[in-house]
């Protein structure tokens, strides 16, 4: 019988406290000491999502940890993924696929089915690894869940994993935050507390000290570190608390590209603009309102969990005919998955996959036309560049872009020589397609594929053309911005810096492989 590697995990005091990016340090950190280390989250609900090699849907936080582990994501590293659809819905994914939609009262009374999946699937990883660190979700102290609860203590006590408690004092009452957690957890779960991480910090640390040692004197428990916030980080988040601060940003100057997102209600994969964030001279705005697309240099429709819904509120806010004034007067827009199917002509429901009506009309800018069907598209996918657009601006044709698609539609378009790529291979096998299209005037661009501005070429030749038709000069250096794996190294460094690295090792139960 194999011996299963020794765990650790991180819960949080709430959401959004920081447990996502410690993971991902502590996947780095014990990667560049030598270890074969993965990560784990039994159940996530994410807008983001991303798609394993074998074409499995799982969370983007544990594709990210992957990365930041040196391994490839797999299917076990999250084996339920929950999709929310609104009204109080959320599609359920399990092992990668899709099993139905379910409300929140229908999925408590499933859960308990799920704990032999989880179970099987942290064995697995615990076999193939040295070291697992297991991300828990919200707070272990939700009193209404804890009775099947198969996310933070329920899978600590699994795993017989020391459990690192992380409070952000980002938000204010962080004392009270671990203190109050503590004293609604039961006395066996507050045993497996080992330690404290304070997250987010901004200021002197030593005004922090009193507070340091009251919670030590309190709990009996150490802090393993107090760690800064870091600014413009460049790693993908998962949950909507993100998404509410990118709301507030400022309009951009003359001198700047003003890009903006319009945030639907169902959103989803919003990540595909993380990229554009980072570049100089470019500021990406998330909007609600008709009046805040006015005078962009670019409009792009997200992915969304359910698109006809979101098709009808793009309408009955307004935004929609503010897009369509756009496509008249030239002005750039463009549509990406959900986005894509709502600009085209007509979205079919045959099988009520998405609502009760057979058949909806599209914005109709794209001659594109979508069937629903009840089988899910999941694929890493290799295409090239078909046709010229904004996107494409000066590429050669045939010129390699990667993506990857999460969808329920197909998406035909009624002129095939309009497609905007055309797909090469999907999870690595060789399938010919064409992808997306673009109107008659090149300013309306749809696309199925997810991640395009990863692609260097893409990025950079969208950001080229916007800045000419704005009549910006080229930056006089081209900076690129940071691989993701560079990011990787920059937040593993901090928290290395900012924590007690050999109680981190004690609680792992390990020797340190390099110490440092």
């Amino acid at each position: 019988m194999s011996v299963l590697a020794p765990t650790i995990m991180v819960q949080g005091t709430a959401s959004s406290a920081g447990k996502s990016l410690l993971v991902t340090a502590l996947c780095r950190f014990f990667r560049r000491e030598g270890l074969r280390v993965a990560p784990f989250k039994s159940q996530n609900m994410a807008l983001n999502s991303a798609v394993t090699v074998d074409g499995l849907e799982i969370g983007r936080a544990q594709a990210v940890q992957a990365e930041a582990s040196g391994i490839l994501s797999c299917v076990d590293m999250n084996p339920i993924l929950l999709k929310p659809e609104g009204d109080r819905r959320s599609q359920v994914v399990v092992l990668g696929k899709p099993i139905g939609s379910m409300t929140a009262t229908e999925y408590h009374e499933y859960k308990p089915r799920l704990s032999t999946v989880i179970a099987a699937s942290l064995t697995r990883l615990r076999t193939d690894y040295d070291l697992v660190v297991i991300e828990g979700a919200g707070s272990p102290a939700e009193i209404n869940l804890k009775d099947r609860d198969i996310v933070n203590m329920h899978v600590a006590k699994l795993a017989d994993a020391p459990v690192l408690l992380v409070g952000d004092i980002d938000r204010g009452g962080v004392f009270a935050s671990f203190v109050g957690t503590m004293e609604l957890l039961e006395p066996d779960e507050r045993a497996r507390v080992a330690a404290f991480v304070v997250n987010k910090f901004r200021g002197d640390l030593a005004l922090l000290t009193p507070g340091l040692s009251f919670l030590t004197d309190r709990t009996g428990k150490p802090v393993l570190g107090v760690v800064p916030y870091i600014p413009d980080l460049r790693i993908a988040d998962e949950d909507s608390v993100s998404l509410e601060a990118r709301m507030s940003r400022r309009r951009p100057s003359r001198q700047e590209l003003d890009i903006v997102v319009v945030r639907v209600p169902r959103i989803s994969n919003y990540d595909d603009v993380e990229a554009l964030e980072h570049e100089a001279g470019v500021v990406v705005r998330f909007v609600e309102q008709p009046d805040e697309v006015e005078g962009a240099d670019l409009v792009i429709l997200p992915g969304s969990k359910n698109t006809v819904a979101d098709l009808t509120w793009l309408r009955a806010s307004g935004i929609a005919g503010a897009i369509e004034a756009r496509a008249r007067e030239g002005q750039p827009v463009l549509g990406v998955c959900g986005g894509c199917q709502m600009l085209g002509e007509v979205i079919d429901d045959p099988h009520g996959v998405e609502s009760a009506e057979v058949q909806v009309r599209g914005l109709g800018l794209l001659a594109l036309r979508t069937r629903f069907e009840r089988e899910k598209m999941t694929a890493q996918v290799l295409a090239r560049v078909l046709r010229p657009s904004f996107l494409t601006d000066g590429a050669a044709l045939d010129e390699e872009v990667r993506g990857y698609e999460i969808h329920m539609g197909m998406v035909e378009p009624k002129n095939r020589q309009a497609s905007l790529f055309e797909i090469q291979s999907r999870n690595g096998r060789t399938e010919v397609r064409s992808d997306g299209a673009i109107s008659g005037n090149g300013m309306v661009v749809g696309t199925m594929l997810h991640g395009l501005f990863e692609n260097e070429v893409i990025r950079a030749r969208t950001l080229s053309f916007l800045r000419r038709r704005k009549g910006l000069s080229e930056p006089a250096s081209i900076q690129r911005i940071p691989s993701k794996q560079a990011e990787y190294d920059r937040l593993e460094a901090v928290v290395r810096a900012h924590i007690d690295c050999e109680l981190l090792w004690r609680l792992t139960g390990l020797c340190s492989v390099s110490p440092r």
